[in-house]
């Protein structure tokens, strides 16, 4: 069973940039979609990003698009969220997802099928 294990959450200050690391747990990430969800209080968990297997797809919600960036690097077992230009409403908790579910989530392609504990993630005005 490959779980993702996130790193990188922090505290920062609008305007600045942060990159979020998912290292698989266990085996690999090779031939799984990937992708980063967040979830702020009071809220459902949104899909940020997703990533193809290949590397050849990629999916950003519309209030991310030109800053954020999702990429892997399979031979280190690692995904990536380069964000860039915070926003205090980026502040939320950040989930990495393996793909190779059965349910579309998030987007009409990815389908979770194991999810990471998360990294929290404040950005402050």
């Amino acid at each position: 069973q490959v779980q993702p294990v996130e790193s990188g959450g922090g505290w920062v200050q609008a305007g600045d940039s942060l990159r979020l690391s998912c290292l698989a747990s266990g085996r690999t990430f090779v031939g799984y979609d990937m992708g980063w969800f967040r979830q702020a209080p009071g809220k459902e968990r949104e899909c940020v990003a997703a990533i193809s297997w290949s590397g050849g797809r990629t999916n950003y919600r519309d209030s991310v698009k030109g800053r954020f960036t999702i990429s892997r690097d399979d031979v280190r077992n690692t995904v990536y969220l380069q964000m860039s230009s915070l926003k205090a409403e980026d502040t939320a908790v950040y989930y990495c997802a393996r793909g190779g579910g059965t349910v579309a989530y998030g987007s009409d392609w990815f389908r979770p099928g194991a999810w990471g504990q998360g990294t929290q993630v404040t950005v402050s005005s």
